[in-house]
């Protein structure tokens, strides 16, 4: 349980509003262009290479996306200073996203994406960080809840600068370059958040030690690979959920999809913040991620038994909703295991591995299973890594998180 000074500590809502709204940001800066913007200038450059280059792309860019995270905050660590790194974050990934546009060599492409990833993870990476410093245990799952917002903006932003006459071309990148600076410019000059000396510095040498011990042979081992296994699922639906749609109904279109997926996005929003709220009020951070992972089990376990579009898609709602709870609640209580202030931004840039990860071996994993066996055994094989992920959480004794 949070002791009696964490408990005493409060942050502004003011400032847990302005982080929600960079958080969006952040997620902003990513979604429309990975998801719809790059792969269709991909394929209007590339033709039937298109799918080689978006795989090339893709596994350059996570693995910057993962130096960055972790080197730079780490840097933010060692400067003691979050905001800095921040706004130059925001400011070279948005002049780097509109650089993109003009780009019509594979090698030119590679780099100014490497690029990109390094300059948007040198603003996610001590943003993460940032919350930690700022946002007692006893308000993270609050922060949770709000961070739960983010995809659907991110999505909602997509189809806002896809949509007929809104922006073409080269000029929705400055669309969507113009909004990632709306959503996040307000924290780094209007915030001033309450400062909390005790989430700064580890404090005594034997109270640290015993941090380090616990974290590391209990909590952060656990947290990783239960985000980890939820992060596998999650990106295998994100990628071929459309084509598991089809191969049950022919007649589902790309607007259908679309509407599910946002639908799925919306619904987990309030119910993420009233299990962040319940979270902090009864001092259970790990009690809401154990009920999402049981959900997303059972999600992906209707979803391997179904042969009708009706059941396929009540299977789906089940686990995207209960993905979207878990992962935005997750984010939040992840930073009380860490077991060092000093070190939270690199450490953070580790667990953001479960973020890219998936995205790397999810191609070949599906590859390997989908021809041969079906959907229906890639969603049971998932839905062994989320059963999986359910026991590492419902096993975890509570002195861990404490």
């Amino acid at each position: 349980m949070a002791d009696s000074s964490d408990k005493l500590e409060r942050q502004s809502n003011l400032f847990l509003l302005l982080y929600a709204a960079a958080w969006a940001g952040g997620v902003i800066a990513y979604v429309p262009f990975l998801t719809v913007l790059l792969p269709a200038r991909v394929a209007d450059i590339a033709g039937e290479a298109a799918v080689d280059w978006l795989a090339l792309i893709a596994f350059v860019g996570a693995i910057a996306a993962s130096l960055g995270n972790i080197g730079f905050g780490w840097l933010s660590d060692i400067a003691r200073t979050r905001r800095s790194f921040v706004a130059l974050g925001l400011l070279l990934s948005c002049l780097l996203l509109v650089f993109s546009g003009p780009v019509e060599q594979l090698s030119t492409l590679l780099i100014v994406i490497a690029l990109w990833q390094l300059s948007l993870n040198m603003m996610l990476g001590p943003l993460g960080a940032w919350a930690g410093d700022c946002v007692p245990d006893n308000q993270k799952g609050q922060l949770g809840g709000l961070l739960s917002v983010a995809p659907a903006i991110g999505a909602s932003v997509g189809m806002f600068v896809t949509f007929p006459g809104i922006a073409a071309g080269e000029a929705r990148l400055w669309l969507v370059a113009t909004i990632v600076v709306l959503f996040v410019l307000p924290i780094l000059v209007v915030a001033k958040p309450g400062r909390f000396p005790r989430k700064m510095h580890s404090g005594a040498k034997d109270q640290l030690n015993n941090n380090i011990k616990r974290s590391i042979s209990g909590a952060v081992p656990r947290m990783w690979f239960a985000r980890l296994f939820i992060q596998i699922a999650e990106a295998a639906l994100f990628a071929y959920v459309l084509l598991w749609f089809r191969s049950l109904s022919e007649t589902v279109s790309d607007n259908y999809t679309a509407t599910v997926l946002g639908f799925v996005l919306i619904a987990g929003i309030p119910l993420a913040m009233v299990a962040g709220r319940w979270t902090d009020k009864n001092d259970r951070p790990i009690a809401p991620l154990t009920a999402g992972a049981a959900v997303v089990v059972v999600g992906l376990m209707l979803m391997a038994l179904a042969d009708n579009l009706t059941l396929a898609l009540f299977g789906y709602i089940a686990f995207g909703v209960a993905g979207t709870i878990f992962l935005s609640l997750h984010t939040a209580q992840t930073l009380r295991v860490l077991p060092r202030p000093e070190t939270r931004g690199r450490d953070l840039g580790i667990f953001n591995l479960t973020n890219t990860v998936p995205s790397l071996i999810m191609p070949w994993l599906a590859m390997a299973i989908v021809p041969i066996f079906g959907f229906s055994a890639l969603f049971m094989l998932l839905a062994v890594l989320a059963a999986l992920a359910f026991l590492i959480l419902v096993t975890m004794p509570r002195k861990f998180v404490a």
